[in-house]
């Protein structure tokens, strides 16, 4: 699978490969490479519109890439926005910092508001044809994205309302288990198993180690088949089993979060009834205290509501897009 070819930009963005075919994405997409302030080189995905209404900067969770929202900016731009999609350090084509890359390792979840500010720092500089970074921005984030993405309302930001899909405001763990993963996490941090991945997490990316069949992200063999064919063919995209430190900076993050008042923006969260992967309390209780905020259920949906039944990934796009449209 070929990538998109590489183009000229303004300095302070280089080019990087778009896998556009096997996204199945909007044409004139391109990809491009950022360095953040602590060096650290990630990408992201734009797929312009000429003439948009606004752009949504779109965060993926664990083990995604930009390749996987191609789809999502096609239903994007039927409804009139662009889309900007970002590899996340340690995952897609961005740098990982373990030997094992196929483990998902952050040092500090805040290192992901550093790659988060560098790609809007990064985008007045952006030329492509079609993409107008003038344009309303608007924030849409997926399981762990929903972290980063509240943790950047809760500070300056540009956006002017926010969805989320399935969002990691707590991880999905027995009541047992939370004590141990955050005495875990003290003891190993700044030792070799700190970087070592979770015992019983597996090192291929889900999609390619576990069946259709009750699977935990979709219940459409389509969008299923659609993910599998990104990792069969490109590899290098996907990402295992998160590794210790993850989890025990990810534990202290989503704590914090949810100490917090929820920020005072309009927003949309979709959440299906069968989540099986996050935390369902602490979005039924933010939600419930978010001013402007209101909470769809998705009857049966799986965690992916963008890789959902095709009614489902309608009602979705339909609706976020018409809050976005009201606050353009």
């Amino acid at each position: 699978m070929k990538a998109a070819p590489l183009i000229n930009t303004a300095p302070g963005l280089t080019p990087a490969p778009l896998y556009n075919e096997l996204a199945e994405g909007p044409d004139g997409g391109a990809a491009f490479w950022i360095t953040t302030p602590d060096e650290v080189r990630i990408r992201i995905g734009v797929w312009p519109l000429q003439g948009a209404k606004g752009t949504v900067l779109l965060m993926p969770g664990r083990t995604e890439y930009v390749e996987k929202y191609g789809r999502a900016a096609q239903d994007l731009r039927a409804r009139g926005y662009a889309t900007v999609a970002i590899d996340w350090r340690g995952q897609g084509l961005a740098d990982r910092a373990l030997t094992d890359e196929m483990t998902g390792y952050v040092d500090c979840y805040l290192d992901y508001q550093t790659d988060l500010e560098a790609v809007l720092a990064a985008l007045p500089a952006l030329e492509l044809p079609g993409f107008d970074a003038g344009k309303p921005l608007f924030l849409l984030a997926h399981s762990m994205g929903g972290a980063i993405g509240l943790r950047s309302l809760h500070g300056k930001h540009p956006f002017r309302a926010a969805a989320f899909s399935a969002p990691m405001w707590g991880i999905l763990l027995a009541d047992w288990q939370l004590p141990l993963a955050n005495l875990v996490g003290r003891i190993t941090r700044g030792t070799p198993l700190d970087r070592r991945r979770v015992p019983g997490s597996a090192r291929e990316t889900y999609t390619l180690d576990v069946p259709f069949e009750d699977n935990l992200l979709t219940r459409d063999r389509g969008m299923w088949d659609y993910m599998v064919r990104h990792g069969t063919a490109q590899h290098a995209l996907t990402l295992g089993g998160p590794a210790v430190r993850w989890v025990a900076t990810a534990l202290r993050e989503t704590a914090r979060l949810r100490a917090m008042a929820p920020p005072d923006l309009p927003c949309l969260t979709y959440l299906g009834t069968s989540e099986r992967i996050v935390a369902t309390r602490p979005v039924y209780d933010l939600m419930g205290n978010w001013p402007g905020g209101t909470l769809v259920e998705v009857p049966g949906a799986e965690h992916e509501i963008m890789m959902e039944l095709p009614e489902v990934r309608q009602d979705f796009f339909d609706r976020i897009t018409g809050l976005f449209d009201a606050n353009c």
